[in-house]
């Protein structure tokens, strides 16, 4: 018993001892984005409000600059709801669709357009080349039953994102 003893307790002093330790850094994104244009809605009719420079608009226009390719997606969502707005009298219909509307480099950029994944208001880019992109958003909102939209202020939000690949 005083054998069992004496070999529990070596077992135990014997333990080993252990520590995390952290090994830490910073990850810099090559890819930057920034708002080129904000974009305005016009107000053609009482029930509509359209970023359409026909209807008195003007485009949201996003730019991201890549300094590594084949690394990110550029992922532009034009708005579906308002952010902020008056109080509404029925329900807003959404329209909206973002397209390239300039590149940097016109050889390694000229598939961008025509291999976009479109998915609801979402546009999603494979960002192949080193460089800078315009994506352009177009917006439009329509008050249901042909309603006056309120006066005041409204709000929507275009949603740009650079997603590591």
């Amino acid at each position: 018993m005083v054998k069992q003893l004496t070999l529990v307790g070596m077992v135990a002093l014997s333990a080993n001892v252990s520590a995390n330790t952290a090994i830490n850094g910073n990850v810099q994104s090559r890819c930057i984005i920034s708002t080129d244009t904000e974009g305005t809605f016009g107000n053609p009719n009482a029930y509509t409000l359209d970023t359409a420079t026909t209807n008195g608009g003007e485009l949201a226009v996003t730019r991201f600059d890549v300094t590594l390719a084949d690394a990110y997606y550029a992922q532009v969502t034009a708005p579906s709801a308002f952010s902020s707005s008056p109080s509404l009298a029925d329900v807003v219909t959404w329209t909206g669709d973002t397209v390239v509307k300039a590149v940097s480099d016109s050889t390694g950029m000229a598939d961008y357009e025509t291999n976009k994944i479109e998915t609801g208001y979402m546009d999603k880019y494979d960002l192949t080349a080193t460089g800078s992109t315009w994506f352009k958003t177009q917006s439009k909102a329509v008050m249901g039953g042909s309603k006056a939209f309120a006066g005041g202020s409204y709000t929507a939000l275009v949603v740009a994102e650079c997603i590591a690949q």
